[in-house]
């Protein structure tokens, strides 16, 4: 097992560390295209998501973000220190009236490019994790 972990400034340009994060991540575990496009989006989105919701843009709270790689998968985490909300009481982003709407998409995008998500600390922390092949 390996555990690889960063802090990230909750300033929404810092999106681009996670994109290198990832990069480097792809490079050095050989992640395959497949996977690697679903994490890079998953990931991004779920930090994006930690600066902005969680911790409402604000400078001096940090994104946590960790990979860890395990035998047969690699899970991400992305811990905020807002906080929280309910995942259970969110808008479904595909009912008629959200359809149009710009936000709301992001966790269900997790939950449909991860092989599993996991909510804890009152939906401060996320974990993704994608089964490696």
């Amino acid at each position: 097992m390996e555990l690889i972990k960063i802090l990230i400034p909750s300033l929404p340009q810092n999106i681009r560390i996670v994109e290198s994060f990832i990069d480097n991540a792809k490079d050095k575990y050989y992640l395959n295209d497949d996977i690697y496009g679903n994490i890079m989006i998953a990931v991004t989105e779920s930090v994006n998501n930690a600066i902005i919701h969680g911790n409402k843009l604000d400078i001096t709270k940090n994104v946590h973000l960790s990979l860890e790689l395990l035998e047969n998968e690699v899970k991400f985490t992305v811990q905020d220190e807002g906080e929280g909300f309910d995942v259970n009481n969110l808008p479904d982003p595909t009912a008629p009236e959200n359809i149009s709407k710009p936000g709301g998409r992001g966790i269900f995008l997790m939950q449909n490019l991860c092989d599993k998500v996991n909510f804890e600390d009152n939906g401060r922390r996320v974990e993704l994790s994608f089964v490696l092949n």
